[in-house]
């Protein structure tokens, strides 16, 4: 009985030190059939949420996105898909594969490595969040987070993306991504891609930002330039 209690801890250790070793941000730059030059990221991050991105390494235009949830079983990785800009057919799937996980690198199915670019630090804001509400004429205004449609944020230690989509109509909205700072109650974006507008890669976005009670306020001006207030919440 005393054994199969020890057997039992180092199996649960061992799963738990596999989930951290994944958690962060990964990228790796692949030619692609067309001779483009790839830059192809993930986020794993720690509440279970993880996002692939890839866009032109030269130009930052948009190229491709899928997302969901995931769990990792030894070396099985289990994945749900919420959003998939290629194969929205595929929203709603469940998928589990082999991964070969080491330190500091991440082989998947196609075989070709991942270079561990954080373990999600130093960031204040790691983890998946969504948006859940705004300042309107200085009134704070909320609205429910379950419902199909979403805009989620996931942020590593150093790089971050958001995607607004619907799992309900499997339908796709947009995407933005690079890498991001906290530093004195300022948040700073670099923006590498834009699914909207592909001109906006390249522009650095400063923001205030405090999480009070759990809510990240999020305030400055818009890619557009407009002033706004927005409120996110850790995704549970």
């Amino acid at each position: 009985m005393k054994n199969s209690i020890i057997l039992i801890t180092i199996l649960l250790f061992s799963f738990d030190l596999n989930s951290q070793s994944l958690i962060g941000a990964w990228e790796r730059i692949k030619v692609n059939k067309s001779g483009i030059k790839e830059k192809q990221t993930v986020i794993f991050s720690s509440n279970g949420f993880q996002s692939i991105s890839i866009f032109n390494a030269e130009t930052g235009e948009f190229i491709y996105t899928n997302g969901g949830s995931w769990a990792l079983n030894g070396d099985d990785l289990t994945e749900k898909v919420e959003f998939d800009t290629r194969n929205p057919e595929r929203v709603g799937s469940e998928g589990t594969f082999k991964i070969i996980l080491k330190k500091k690198s991440l082989v998947g199915p196609d075989g070709q490595p991942w270079k561990k670019v954080d373990e999600g630090k130093p960031g204040k804001l790691e983890g998946a969040w969504l948006m859940a509400g705004r300042f309107r004429n200085g009134k704070k205004q909320m609205r429910k987070t379950d419902g199909p449609r979403k805009t989620m944020k996931l942020l590593s230690g150093k790089r971050f993306q958001w995607i607004a989509y619907n799992t309900e109509t499997k339908q796709f909205m947009g995407t933005g991504g690079g890498t991001y700072t906290t530093k004195n109650g300022i948040y700073t974006e670099n923006i590498e891609f834009f699914s909207r507008d592909n001109s906006k890669a390249g522009l650095k976005l400063k923001f205030d930002f405090e999480v009070i009670n759990s809510e990240w306020n999020h305030k400055g001006f818009s890619s557009k330039g407009d002033p706004m207030h927005e409120i996110w919440v850790k995704r549970e």
